[in-house]
């Protein structure tokens, strides 16, 4: 079976490292890190962050050696960022929507139609919104790298009809991914919004628990909702990305130039994974038309405007915070 992988686009060398083991033939590291999230080991993120572990390794001779653990091998994403504030794990690749808790603004970015654009997007968080986040990520006592990793557009599909307008959000029994600012989303559209972890949504899907889902096109793919959603509306909702965290003992532990080594490759690996998502979204969306998925585009006024009506820009607003809504408004232009 034809098959698309986001390590497809990677160079083969370091897909055959995805999981993040390093070399046999490696020396012992004198600092041996782990690095923990839940995307799968041929994600693009997994590859090019062993990738990025590699050189690090090569251009230290060896003194630090960090190791991949994929798909929640470490635990739950609660689990892994609980460890990494005890020392337990020293990185984790973790969203920006599950930091709300001790984050808020962290969040931030999942504001619905805020970015015209992936431009736009890398424009305010590689810029004074992500300087922003970044702030405070570090005030709670975590370090966080400059770039954020790019996980795209989140697309509704629908195992029985396509979503065109906002009206057709009521009532819609839909999974939606952990975070208080998509859950409101979508409970300000008026659906019957859930979350609920990702192992159990393709036998939810398929029992008819839920009706639709969100998530990115190549997560569509991977893991296979085609097989039970028939429809996909490119809502283009909202846009989501990965903050490299860092336990902040270990952090300032290495000394300057060690970190320096680290956040050279790190940083650089985020810019590749944007590149990669150029050419892996595209082939996404082909490859789920030729297994029989339907497409369709929506009619985004109507979903800002519902948004508005019910005061979810006003209510992000304040939770927000005045000065985090007007770095935002730098980017987005005035919300709701």
């Amino acid at each position: 079976m034809e098959k698309l992988s986001r390590g497809t686009f990677v160079a083969g060398s370091v897909a055959l490292t995805a999981i993040g083991l390093p070399p046999r033939a490696a020396p012992a590291a004198q600092i041996a890190w782990k690095f923990g999230h839940h995307l799968a080991a041929d994600h693009a993120l997994n590859v090019r962050a062993v990738e990025a572990f590699d050189a690090i390794r090569r251009e230290t001779g060896g003194r630090i050696g960090i190791a991949s653990y994929p798909e929640n091998t470490l635990g739950s994403d609660a689990e892994m960022f609980a460890q990494l504030r005890s020392g337990a794990l020293q990185m984790v690749a973790y969203p920006g929507a599950f930091l709300n808790a001790v984050v808020p603004v962290a969040s931030i970015e999942n504001v619905a139609y805020a970015f015209r654009s992936r431009g736009a997007v890398f424009e305010a968080l590689d810029g004074d919104l992500g300087a922003l986040i970044r702030e405070g990520i570090q005030a709670k006592g975590i370090a966080v790298l400059d770039r954020i990793w790019e996980n795209g557009w989140r697309e509704l599909t629908c195992r029985t009809r396509p979503i065109r307008t906002a009206a057709d959000m009521v009532g819609l029994k839909l999974r939606v991914s952990p975070g208080r600012i998509r859950l409101d989303t979508f409970r300000s559209l008026g659906a019957l919004a859930t979350t609920m972890p990702l192992r159990r949504l393709y036998g939810a899907l398929k029992s008819g628990v839920f009706e639709a889902q969100e998530n990115p096109l190549l997560n569509i793919e991977s893991l296979r909702y085609y097989e039970v959603q028939r429809y996909c509306s490119l809502s283009h909702h909202m846009w989501t990305g990965y903050w490299i965290l860092v336990n902040a003992r270990a952090w300032k532990g290495l000394g300057s130039e060690r970190r320096a080594v680290i956040a050279k490759h790190l940083n650089a690996a985020a810019l590749l994974l944007r590149d990669d998502d150029d050419r892996i979204t595209p082939a996404a969306r082909d490859l789920l038309r030729r297994r029989g998925m339907i497409f369709n585009d929506v009619d985004v006024a109507s979903f800002k405007a519902k948004l508005a009506s019910s005061g979810y820009y006003d209510r992000w607003r304040r939770e927000f915070g005045a000065r985090a809504w007007a770095v935002l408004e730098k980017y987005s232009g005035q919300l709701g």
